[in-house]
């Protein structure tokens, strides 16, 4: 059995490591990349200060891009008998070094290693999803530039209300991912701050150049009090959990309105034979289940900052094992979401439209207000219009003009999706991703 970092002279019972430990080690591959990232930099800074000699630091960069490559290939395992990741990865060095690989600790406490990998984990797959919420986007856009001219019924109360059309329905689910992108790139902000070398909470008697550090991970900037770098564990994963959440949420608010669209009593789409599944015992069914399921996972997903904060809401300032369970509901996160967004992307692309939904007159008194509005134009007052309109719908004498114009901005006939395009596009400029793309490069070149 490998000795742990802070392993003395005495065994932990079995029970006990069992129950500390917990789902740990499984949650630990997630970061193992990250460990190994985090652990170059910082070897890199020690042979700055003379912790470590300048034969030492490329045998050192070399076994660790080694390992690099091997969580690549998803290929490392946490080996039965040691604690965490931290600590495979040095005895993966220690085997292949010797006592070289024991120096890679100095500076530094389990505390900020594992912060660092977080940082890391977290900006990465915060990257992943703004990209893949740009290709849902995308989607939507195209869908709402396509079916901009076909007409829908537009809902209050779930009530037949006034004339809408599929490219605004489209077109505000695009819209209001915009804005889910401005939490996430705040997250990502938030995130993309340094906290090693902070130690175990209170830095180091170590001359550290955590700046070092932070320019060779790509950092925006350190966390710089170390207090509160300690303190940022928790906070961190609550505030990114409240933006997947933001996301999760107009993913939801889609999924339903579209089981509802495809639904026979209101068949405005039609979902693809591969998209949907069947019944056991009647034959006819197509169940939008893709949609049924993305509802269910994200509002799952909208619970996750709650979740978080509930673990670490009472804690006082420093490090307790309770912030390991973050890690529980935090880590997988990431892929859920993931997991949604290529579902509906993959699915808004197959959907299609029916265009002759107004056909069926049991729609025509949503254009009441389309008739009292030209009334008002035409010099009527509104309230004299509003009644006549309403008078002729309860004698069964409203006949609907179906020809509507509207010009405003958002408008059935004026979308502005081409400025929706825009704000995308400037909040995915705000992210600087290209940095940290950079700074990862170089460090395993």
């Amino acid at each position: 059995m490998a000795n742990k970092l802070w392993e003395k002279n005495f065994e932990v019972n079995a029970e006990i490591e069992r129950f500390t430990v917990g789902r740990d080690r499984e949650m630990d591959l997630y970061l193992a990349k990250y460990d190994v990232l985090g652990s170059m930099a910082h070897i890199t800074m020690l042979e700055s200060i003379g912790l470590i000699g300048k034969d030492e630091l490329p045998q050192l960069l070399a076994e660790l891009k080694n390992i690099y490559a091997v969580c690549e290939r998803g290929e490392f395992v946490i080996e039965d008998g040691v604690e965490d990741v931290h600590s495979q990865v040095e005895l993966m060095l220690t085997r292949r070094l010797g006592d070289m690989g024991k120096k890679i600790h100095s500076g530094r406490s389990r505390n900020d290693q594992v912060l660092v990998d977080l940082k890391l984990f977290t900006r990465h797959e915060l990257k992943e999803v703004a990209d893949a919420v740009k290709v849902l986007f995308d989607e939507l856009i195209q869908k709402s530039n396509q079916y901009k001219d076909v007409l829908m019924p537009g809902y209050t109360h779930l009530q037949v209300a006034m004339p809408s059309s599929f490219g605004l329905w489209f077109g505000a689910y695009a819209e209001s991912l915009t804005d889910d992108m401005l939490f996430l790139q705040a997250a990502y902000k938030m995130t993309n701050r340094n906290p090693l070398g902070s130690a175990a909470g209170y830095g180091s008697s170590f001359p550290l150049n955590r700046q070092m550090t932070t320019d060779l991970l790509g950092f925006d900037s350190m966390d710089y009090n170390v207090v509160y770098a300690q303190m940022g564990r928790g906070k961190t994963e609550r505030n990114v959990g409240f933006a997947l959440a933001t996301i999760a949420g107009t993913l939801a608010k889609m999924a339903f309105d579209a089981c509802l669209f495809n639904s026979q009593n209101f068949s405005f789409v039609r979902l693809p034979k591969e998209c949907t599944t069947g019944s056991s015992i009647m034959p006819h069914k197509k169940n939008p289940d893709v949609f049924e399921l993305i509802r269910a996972k994200c509002n799952k997903l909208q619970a996750l900052p709650q979740q978080v904060t509930l673990i670490m809401n009472n804690l006082p300032v420093g490090y307790f094992r309770d912030l390991q369970i973050i890690k529980e509901v935090f880590l997988p996160a990431f892929g859920e979401l993931k997991d949604c967004l290529q579902m509906a992307a993959y699915i808004i692309n197959k959907i299609e439209v029916r265009e002759d939904i107004l056909d069926n007159p049991m729609y025509d008194l949503m254009f009441s207000v389309e008739t009292v509005n030209k009334l008002a134009s035409e010099g009527v007052p509104f309230r004299e219009a509003y009644k006549k309109v309403g008078l002729d719908i309860e004698a069964g004498t409203f006949s609907p003009d179906k020809d509507i114009h509207h010009t405003h901005e958002g408008s059935i006939g004026n979308l502005c999706n081409d400025r929706i395009c825009e704000l995308m596009d400037r909040v995915l400029e705000g992210f600087s991703f290209e940095r940290v793309i950079e700074a990862e490069k170089e460090l395993l070149q």
